[in-house]
């Protein structure tokens, strides 16, 4: 059976009708934020040493620089490289004949200036060997997580950092380069998962590729930087909720529950986005914050992650920055005037990006293609492939 739009549109109308009636409030506590950021009367080294003290069950962004700081992008240098990696995958499927995945990262590197070029291409992997279908503690011989869904993902940007770090790798010394992660550096699903596994993707993987790209500055200049178009954090909008708080030393699970006043819902219900729309001019980018999720302050290290947001066109983007990069103020501002520059070239999203997204799409005639031949290999070698009843009753029309 068919979606039944005549009760979905009845739902629609009641969810745009709520939508309408909150507007209005909105706009009060988005007067409200800004008036608490824009306060030139603030002590900001209370704030800092308030904020790092504050134990909350939201995320607070860390602050380094002030709240409504804005900076003008500098012009980018006259020869300059964006690198940037994007990937796509095909899961592990329980009712396909054999068990594996293929993981294909799309890479571009495009050169501007003098001798302008452009390299695309696609790196497609297949994994199927036992050592690849799970993360094992000690070799196999103790616990195992199953590498499919979620983590799946996890290991595909791992492998879009390691690629980023191979090409980077490449690229002439002395030059100034831009390496572009679609998405955000932080690993976020790894806190679900084992200690080995943490280990495994993280810094046996993708800080270990940060490392390597890091030491590259050696000879040249590299900022490496995520974008993350359309974000819908909330850290700095949390950093206020804490100013606001009368608790000295708030602690959320204390506090909260007896608190009367509830100052921090004069902000509520409100993300970053809305508030830097209102705070930067096109082209400029914020205050510099520090990322303080727990797995950025208990793994990542001299890679902690650092953000700022940057108004292109009529979006406000979050560009996030690992703290070698974050501390060096030429290399901050070239990842801030690249990254506008392909902004600008990409219609409002990084063109380098953008390409290697469409190198590394996998479509779903692609995924059916793949196991149709992965089906008729394992027929001419007459190896057994059974699929399961549930997979051949969705290619068979019953009625």
């Amino acid at each position: 059976m068919s979606l039944d739009f005549t009760r979905v549109v009845v739902q629609v109308a009641g969810m745009v009708a709520r939508l309408r009636d909150d507007l209005e409030g909105k706009q009060e506590r988005l007067d409200y934020a800004l008036r608490v950021i824009g306060d030139k009367s603030v002590d900001l080294e209370y704030l800092k040493k308030k904020i790092a003290v504050a134990r909350t069950t939201w995320l607070v962004a860390g602050l380094v620089d002030g709240l409504d700081s804005a900076c003008q992008a500098p012009s980018p240098p006259d020869d300059f490289t964006v690198v940037a990696t994007d990937g796509s995958q095909i899961d592990v499927d329980r009712h396909r004949p054999t068990r594996c995945y293929l993981l294909n990262t799309g890479s571009v590197l495009l050169r501007y200036g003098a001798h302008p070029d452009a390299v695309l291409g696609s790196t497609p992997v297949l994994y199927a060997g036992d050592e690849d279908m799970v993360i094992a503690l000690d070799k196999g011989r103790g616990r195992e997580q199953p590498v499919e869904g979620a983590l799946l993902g996890i290991k595909r940007g791992v492998e879009e950092c390691r690629r980023l770090a191979e090409i980077a790798a490449g690229l002439p010394s002395e030059s100034l380069a831009l390496g572009l992660i679609d998405g955000s550096l932080i690993l976020w699903g790894l806190e679900a998962y084992p200690e080995f596994v943490t280990g495994a993707l993280l810094e046996g993987g993708f800080l270990a590729c940060l490392e390597d790209m890091r030491k590259l500055n050696a000879d040249r200049r590299l900022a490496v930087a995520s974008y993350i178009s359309f974000p819908r954090s909330t850290d700095v909008i949390n950093a206020l909720k804490v100013i606001l708080c009368p608790q000295e030393n708030l602690d959320t699970d204390k506090h909260c529950q007896d608190c009367e006043k509830r100052e921090c819902e004069k902000v509520a219900g409100l993300r970053d986005s809305e508030l830097f729309t209102n705070v930067l001019k096109h082209g400029e980018r914020s205050a510099l914050f520090a990322s303080q999720s727990s797995i950025v302050g208990k793994r990542y290290g001299k890679h902690s992650v650092y953000f700022f947001y940057l108004k292109v066109d009529d979006e406000i983007a979050r560009v996030e920055v690992p703290q070698w990069v974050s501390g060096d103020a030429n290399l901050l501002n070239l990842a801030h005037s690249l990254v506008l520059d392909q902004c600008r070239r990409g219609q409002g999203y990084p063109v380098a990006l953008s390409e290697a997204h469409e190198q590394a799409v996998v479509t779903a005639a692609d995924r059916e293609n793949f196991w149709q031949i992965v089906e008729s290999s394992l027929m001419e070698e007459h190896l057994p492939g059974p699929i399961s009843a549930k997979s051949r009753s969705k290619k068979t029309r019953w009625v």
